[in-house]
């Protein structure tokens, strides 16, 4: 039987656990150097129990906490922890994602108790990678920089000699990535002390309490929206462009099976293993279908693992949703989370066909880039675009939307940093598809080059546009250019100075005709 708490009571509870999180993401903005962290905000920051089940986290990257609370339990279970330990981890074979997003966990002690783990992630826009932005368009995983498998970096308080320098000693600009592992390091001290007070202040055994309160009412709010999902099979498929290797239209199908309050998510059918890098290891292909889940559940459903205790996921083991090492999976991450998203919103359109909006622009429009000669850099970015349309109004124009949610680097803070000159950054007029509710526009963003210059992009929806819904036509399809002339979704390559890459994102899918916005009205 669950602990009882008061509505107020569990209220403050939720928003002390939440605080947490949000002063661990201020000190980590704050003392990062990086324009990755510190501008765009790629990180995330959660806590969780001291068996690896997520309690709360601040809504930072969804593809980031949706695949630490995936995975964490793993991690907790594969070693002894002690009071001063970090662990530090980036192999998406063992609880990471892509490289370039480095984990670090830190246990809570309440004497000699252990009552829970902080962890923050945060994308490094240089992690050892040949390729400048360590975002290639590779086949394995070791192209795409340093494996970090979980280590500890801090043992029992105790710094383990030379684990952060030989990190750091494979990327370009040590002094930058010696700043921003400081800045991970800081939001995790803080975070532990944080939490240690609140438990000290409540005790052990009621803060168990709390979580248990927590984890029953967040499990109870998903029940009711599990349990409004008719009855029934839905099926859908959409497709992935390519796979940066000689693959097109891999496909993503997804079948749900709803029967009360709990649902099957089965991806049988899908793509198996791609020979690029748009593999997925399962915590990411989770990450996104507890995604979209959350955001059917009410606003006030704690971000803790009751919310997702009723969902259960089947993917075939080796296909391209939940790869095996040594699949290289740097797009994954960033474009088929995506993909999935769009997957199961489809499905779930045919079953609650009002509530669901139209495809959104579909791809983080990944931008990695830097020099290969000194002075060395690296640069990262992925950019916004259009929003699917919904029966209660339009998609929002040049938004990130679903699995990030970073912001733009400003243009100011770009030319300052890098040689690079931004000649164009507007909305793409009229690239929202049709509808009773137009999509949303997407964004174009002209960049030329004032040095010699590698460059990847890893792009979607070039091939298969955002599809609309209820009628509503698909939002235009992305574009990549190069002084004008079109570049595939995947590429890689060596720009001059004086060339001028332009890149212009898909537009969200329109929904509904004038008679399915009044028949929606009705309901």
């Amino acid at each position: 039987m669950a602990a009882q708490m008061d509505a107020i009571e569990l209220s403050l509870f939720t928003s002390r656990m939440e605080s947490v999180c949000e002063e661990m993401g201020a000190v980590l903005r704050r003392a990062a150097l990086s324009p990755n962290i510190r501008d765009r905000l790629d990180f995330s920051c959660a806590v969780f129990d001291a068996d690896g089940a997520l309690c709360a986290q601040a809504a930072h990257i969804p593809v980031h906490l949706g695949s630490m609370a995936y995975a964490m339990g793993d991690i907790v279970r594969a070693r002894q922890w002690h009071e001063g330990d970090v662990l530090i981890l980036n192999d998406p074979f063992l609880g990471g994602t892509h490289l370039p997003d480095v984990t670090v966990v830190s246990p809570v002690f309440a004497g000699e108790r252990r009552v829970g783990f902080v962890a923050n992630r945060a994308h490094h826009a240089d992690i050892g990678c040949e390729s400048p932005g360590s975002m290639p368009v590779s086949r394995r995983l070791e192209e795409e920089g340093l494996v970090i498998p979980p280590t500890l970096v801090v043992d029992a308080g105790k710094p383990v000699a030379d684990t952060f320098e030989t990190i750091i000693g494979a990327t370009r600009s040590p002094h930058q990535s010696r700043g921003d592992f400081a800045a991970q390091l800081s939001a995790n001290r803080v975070g532990v002390q944080r939490l240690g007070e609140m438990v000290t202040r409540m005790e052990a055994e009621p803060y168990a309490r709390g979580l248990e309160a927590l984890d029953d009412y967040a499990r109870r709010l998903a029940a009711d929206t599990l349990a409004a999902i008719p009855d029934g099979d839905y099926s859908f498929c959409d497709w992935l462009d390519d796979d940066g290797a000689g693959q097109r239209d891999l496909p993503i199908r997804v079948q749900i099976r709803s029967r009360g309050a709990h649902v099957v998510v089965d991806f049988e059918g899908s793509a198996p293993r791609a020979a690029g890098n748009v593999n997925c290891p399962l915590s990411v292909t989770a990450a996104a279908v507890i995604y979209v889940f959350r955001c059917l559940m009410p606003d006030i459903t704690p971000a803790c693992a009751g919310s997702f205790a009723d969902i259960e996921l089947r993917v075939p083991e080796g296909s391209m949703l939940n790869a095996r090492r040594p699949a290289a999976v740097a797009a994954g991450n960033v474009e088929t989370s995506g993909r999935v998203v769009d997957a199961v919103m489809g499905a779930l359109s045919r079953a609650l066909p009002d509530r669901l909006a139209a495809a959104s622009h579909g791809s983080m429009n990944n931008l990695a880039m830097g020099a290969l000669t000194p002075p060395l850099w690296d640069y990262y970015e992925t950019m916004g675009g259009g929003m699917g349309a919904g029966v209660d109004g339009g998609g929002l124009d040049a938004v990130q939307t679903h699995m990030t949610n970073t912001l733009n680097t400003p243009v100011e803070v770009l030319e300052m940093n890098f040689p690079l000159r931004v000649h164009r950054y507007a909305i793409r007029r009229g690239s929202g598809g049709a509808g009773a509710r137009r999509g949303g526009d997407g964004i174009v963003r002209e960049l030329e080059f004032l040095r010699e210059t590698s460059v990847t992009l890893l792009t979607e929806r070039r091939r298969h546009a955002p599809w609309g819904l209820a009628g509503g036509g698909d939002g235009a399809r992305g574009e990549n250019f190069l002084d004008g002339k079109p570049l595939p979704p995947k590429i890689q390559l060596r720009a001059q100075p004086g060339q001028r890459l332009t890149i212009a994102s898909a537009g969200g899918g329109g929904w509904g005709t004038a008679r399915a916005v009044a028949r929606a009205s009705k309901v």
